[in-house]
């Protein structure tokens, strides 16, 4: 068993079931307007249970008795699609709670393990690929036994105040990580706050002039074709496009002959593109500098800036993002269903948008917008590497390769 063969030769490992005093399934009944929280598997995150955006159940006061959770309940997410079943988070609310019937409570012996060292191990990379391994596949979803992942499902026990005190250091990493959690999502809603007052017009940029103007999006864009000079052993610097205006990425090299058709065109900084089967999902987007001369095939539409006077193309990439601009991206489509719309850039461009006469207030939308923006990845970066910074130390502490020292007071 690889996920335990790192584990120091001083640690006990025992069976998941020694460490169980009680297992429950939840609440097989539909959610009601009002009643207690019902927890589901969305409200398993990072290795806790949270009561944010649960669903609610109305119960008699036997029910709440019987299937009100506890604090420091384990809750074990028991079915679902293979990358979700095995779902594990410690229950730290005293408030009243009641759980799901796929959803299966375990409380563990107080003397013998602390469930959040426990959870925290399910949380280990080693561990989530045994899980999968004892899932059951069904026909839409997977299943894991819980007779099963008692008797399978092998967990180290250090004595039980190294237990602890690993869990304290291990929260106070998600303390941290909480707060940035909270940060980006304040920084995230004033970005929003940002776009709706600034592209709009609500919200004027200082020193800004003139009022806003309704043109048509053909008197200041152009589609454009550049199709390459292709060859059989021509590198293709392929692109593509992320849904919910997600940005440009570079695809895997392949040579000419590799790819399935030889109608590729290129891109320059500044275009804009467009995929005209996935932007109703938001995928388009302003290219940037590194993405200078990658290439892309028909299923993309390039529009360029043919009024650079009029128009700042990376304040049109920002209103690309608003609503109605991928609305009309969408009622520019052809088709019968949502999946198989194509986009028609020729529809799209006798459409019109609102945008500042006077072309320095569009550079200064742009340029405050982009701020935001900035700041918002840098956050998003520091998390990741916190994120991953502490996934380290837990795989460390976890298998006993780094010993925490513990009070004999």
């Amino acid at each position: 068993m690889s996920y335990i063969a790192n584990i120091i030769a001083g640690w006990k490992v025992v069976p998941f079931g020694k460490l169980v005093r009680r297992s429950q399934y939840g609440l097989s009944e539909p959610s009601t307007p009002e009643g207690v929280p019902y927890l589901k598997m969305s409200n398993i995150r990072d290795g806790k249970v949270m009561l944010e955006g649960a669903d609610t159940l109305e119960v008699d006061e036997a029910t709440l008795s019987a299937y009100a959770l506890k604090r420091g309940d384990l809750v074990f997410n028991r079915t679902n699609s293979l990358d979700l079943v095995g779902k594990m988070g410690v229950f730290h609310s005293d408030a009243p709670a009641v759980f799901a019937s796929y959803l299966i409570r375990f409380q563990l012996d107080e003397e013998k393990a602390d469930s959040r060292f426990v959870a925290a191990w399910f949380e280990t990379t080693g561990v989530k690929h045994r899980l999968r391994c004892l899932a059951t596949p069904g026909v839409s979803q997977s299943n894991i036994n819980p007779t099963t992942l008692r008797a399978a499902m092998m967990v180290p026990r250090p004595p039980l105040p190294e237990q602890r005190k690993i869990a304290d250091i291990l929260s106070t990493w998600d303390e941290a990580l909480e707060k940035l959690d909270a940060l980006i999502a304040a920084k995230d809603r004033q970005k929003q706050a940002l776009m709706q007052q600034l592209l709009t017009g609500k919200t004027r940029v200082k020193g800004a002039k003139g009022k806003w103007k309704k043109v048509r999006m053909g008197e200041v864009l152009e589609r454009v074709f550049r199709p390459i000079d292709w060859h059989a052993d021509l590198p293709l610097n392929l692109v593509s496009l992320r849904r919910r205006c997600g940005g440009l990425f570079r695809r895997p090299e392949v040579k000419g002959s590799e790819y399935k058709t030889q109608d590729l065109h290129e891109i320059r900084t500044g275009d804009f593109l467009i995929s005209k089967r996935q932007v109703v999902h938001g995928a388009w987007g302003y290219v940037t500098p590194e993405f200078e001369g990658g290439h892309v095939s028909k299923e993309y539409a390039i529009l360029d800036n043919r009024a650079p006077d009029k128009l700042h193309m990376p304040f049109f990439a920002w209103l690309a993002q608003t609503r109605r601009l991928i609305r009309l991206a969408r009622v520019s489509s052809t088709g019968v269903h949502i999946e198989k719309l194509i986009f028609d850039p020729v529809v799209f461009l006798r459409e019109s948008i609102h945008i500042p006469a006077d072309l320095a207030e569009q550079q200064q939308i742009a340029t405050i917008l982009d701020t935001a923006d900035q700041e918002l990845t840098f956050l998003r970066t520091q998390r990741q590497t916190l994120d991953q910074q502490k996934r380290g130390l837990m795989q460390r502490l976890l298998t006993g390769k780094i010993r925490v020292r513990v009070s004999t007071k």
